[in-house]
C-alpha cells in the first residue's frame, strides 16, 4: 500500500472530536502513521496541517473553534491515556489554556472580534515549557498558572488573567480602558481581581495602563455605590444618610462610611479598593498604600469600640447576593434596640 492510498472508509475521528481536529499522537492511536497523515495534506488532499503536529480532517478553512483546538493541541502535553474498554488514546491539553482576546471572546466580551476573525490565539503555559510561537499561536508563559474555566469544552483562563494578557499587547489607553470597563460593567469580574492580575503580570509600570486602571477603579466604585442604593430601596430598608464622615464632638475624625443610620448607629462600608498598584511617580508607594489600608481597618475598629455597628460589604456581594446583604443590614438595624447606646458622633457630609 503506498502513502497515497486513501484512508479506510471505516476511519472515524474519536467520539467527541466533532470539530475533527487531531494531533499526530491521536492519529497514531487510530492507526494512522505520520507519513499517511502527511500524504492526506498534499495539494488537493482531504486534510490540512495548520500547525506542527496538528491536523484538521477536512480541506475547508478551519472554524474559530477548530483553530482554538488546534492551538491547544500544538501547545498541550499530549500523553497517551488508556481508554476504558478501548485502545490507548491521547486526549486533553495538559496544563495549556486559552488566554488573551480569544479567551475574552469565549467569556462573551462584545468588544473582542469573533473567534473566526482573530488573527492570533494566545495560549497560556507554565514557564518551564520549551515551545515557540508559530503561525497564529502565541505562547504566553507564566510562573503562576491559574485554574482554567471550561467554556465550549475548552480550558480557558479566568477573565482577569485573560484581560491582563490581552492588554499587554495594547498601546492605547482608550482601548485598554474599554476592555477593563466592559469587564466591570458586564459583571465578568471585580476591579480588584483585574488590578491584582495586572500587578502580577508587571503591567503597572506602563503609563497608559495605569491611566486605564484609574478609570476602572472609578467605574467600579460608581457601580458599587449604585448597587448599594438599589439594595436599600429594593428591599425596603430605612433610608440612611449617604456618604458621610463621622467625628467625635470636638474630637478626631473617625472615618467615612457609605451609609449611616444614626438612630441605630449602624454604618455600611463598601470595600471597592483594589490591591496595591503604583503609579510611575511613586505617589502611591507600597508603604503608603499599606498605611492607608491599615488605617481604614483601625478606623473601623475605633467605630465599633464606640458602639457603632459597621457592616462591611464588597461589590461582588452586592452583585451576586444583594438580598442576603440586605438581610444582614436589616438584622443589624433591628439588633440596635438590644445594644448599649453608642457614643454620640457628629455626622458631616463627605
Amino acid at each position: 500500500m503506498t502513502q497515497n492510498t486513501p484512508l479506510s472508509p471505516h476511519f472515524r475521528p474519536p467520539v467527541g472530536e466533532r470539530q475533527r481536529v487531531l494531533s499526530v499522537e491521536q492519529l497514531k492511536t487510530l492507526g494512522v502513521s505520520p507519513a499517511r497523515a502527511a500524504a492526506q495534506c498534499r495539494a488537493g488532499g482531504p486534510w490540512q496541517q495548520p500547525l506542527p503536529g496538528v491536523y484538521v480532517l477536512h480541506p475547508g478553512p478551519p472554524t474559530g473553534e477548530e483553530r482554538l483546538r488546534s492551538a491547544l493541541l500544538y501547545v498541550g502535553r499530549r500523553r497517551p491515556v488508556p481508554a476504558q474498554g478501548g485502545p490507548t488514546r491521547t486526549t486533553g491539553y495538559g496544563e495549556a489554556m486559552v488566554t488573551g482576546p480569544a479567551a475574552l471572546a469565549l467569556h462573551g466580551f462584545s468588544l473582542v472580534p469573533p473567534l473566526g476573525s482573530l488573527g492570533r490565539i494566545d495560549v497560556l503555559v507554565p514557564r518551564h515549557r520549551r515551545l515557540r510561537s508559530v503561525r497564529y499561536v502565541r505562547v504566553v508563559r507564566t510562573t503562576e498558572l491559574p485554574s482554567p474555566e471550561q467554556l465550549a469544552g475548552l480550558p480557558v483562563a479566568p477573565v482577569a488573567r485573560a484581560l491582563a494578557d490581552a492588554v499587554s499587547g495594547l498601546g492605547d489607553t482608550a482601548a485598554v480602558r474599554l476592555l477593563l470597563t466592559e469587564a466591570v460593567r458586564g459583571g465578568h469580574c471585580e476591579p480588584a481581581a483585574v488590578v491584582r492580575e495586572l500587578s502580577r503580570s508587571k503591567l503597572l509600570d506602563r503609563p497608559h495602563i495605569v491611566d486605564a486602571v484609574d478609570s476602572l477603579l472609578a467605574e467600579g466604585r460608581a457601580l458599587a455605590e449604585s448597587r448599594l442604593y438599589d439594595m436599600v430601596r429594593t428591599y425596603d430598608l430605612p433610608e440612611p444618610l449617604w456618604n458621610v464622615d463621622l467625628r467625635l464632638p470636638g474630637g478626631p475624625h473617625l472615618g467615612g462610611v457609605d451609609a449611616y443610620w444614626p438612630d441605630q448607629a449602624v454604618a455600611v462600608e463598601l470595600d471597592s479598593r483594589a490591591p496595591l498598584h503604583s503609579t510611575l511617580d511613586g505617589d502611591r508607594s507600597q508603604e503608603g498604600h499599606d498605611a492607608e489600608w491599615y488605617g481604614c481597618a483601625a478606623e473601623r475598629e475605633h467605630l465599633e469600640r464606640l458602639g457603632v455597628t459597621v457592616v462591611h460589604v464588597t461589590p461582588r456581594k452586592l452583585r451576586v447576593a444583594a438580598e442576603q446583604q440586605a438581610t444582614v443590614v436589616r438584622t443589624a438595624l433591628m439588633a440596635a434596640v438590644d445594644r448599649e447606646p453608642a457614643a454620640y458622633v457628629v455626622v458631616l457630609p463627605r
